[in-house]
């Protein structure tokens, strides 16, 4: 039986739209309002999972879900960059920044490496098989990148050639042992609205 996967990303930031290393900010009023015009959007849900951070909360709660808080799928430690600007590391430190984004083990910040987060997803994917279907889960960019990453079965490098909006959506499918991208980036939005059937938390 084929589980079919919606990986949502959370609503805008701060942090977002000053592209800054986020740490556990709230939505802002752009991304709250666009997160709540979306409320129906998602037609049919068999479980839902969300970040443990609270722009993943809000995000859910503005979509309706009543979402499972998932300690694997909460964002990447940025250590000491939080809060950060990245336009500021790149003139501050950037030997630090390459590596960061050049040696998937390195953690210059003192937080997770790439690696971690992508293992991360990795074992939460691993653990869905057998999960009521479809399964939607209100994560972040970082998150959503490492599960393409694990479907395609790409190296660590294409982390970094893949953007992931706010509040797009990206699908997976898993059957015959093999996990499928099926569609990636796509906005939700209510034009997707329609009736949805919840079945509870997974």
């Amino acid at each position: 039986m084929t589980l079919r996967l919606v990986l949502i990303s959370h609503a805008s930031t701060a942090a977002t739209h000053g592209a800054r290393f986020p740490d556990d900010e709230p939505l802002n009023d752009r991304g709250l309002a666009a997160a709540s015009a979306c409320l129906g959007a998602l037609r049919r849900v068999g479980a839902a999972y969300r970040g443990l951070e609270r722009r993943c909360l809000q995000t859910a709660q503005a979509l309706g879900l009543d979402a499972e808080p998932e300690p694997l799928l909460a964002d990447m430690d940025a250590g000491i960059w939080r809060g950060r600007r990245l336009a500021d590391l790149e003139t501050e430190n950037p030997a630090d920044l390459y590596t960061w984004m050049t040696d998937p083990v390195a953690a210059p910040h003192g937080g997770e490496p790439l690696a971690g987060v992508l293992a991360r997803m990795a074992s939460w994917l691993d653990r869905l098989p057998g999960a009521a279907s479809p399964v939607v889960a209100v994560t972040h960019p970082a998150l959503v990148r490492a599960a393409v990453l694990h479907a395609l079965g790409a190296p660590p490098s294409a982390f970094w050639r893949m953007d992931v909006p706010p509040l797009s959506q990206t699908r997976l499918s898993y059957n015959g042992g093999q996990w499928r991208l099926r569609e990636s980036g796509h906005p939700l939005g209510p034009a997707d609205q329609g009736p949805r059937e919840v079945r509870g938390r997974g």
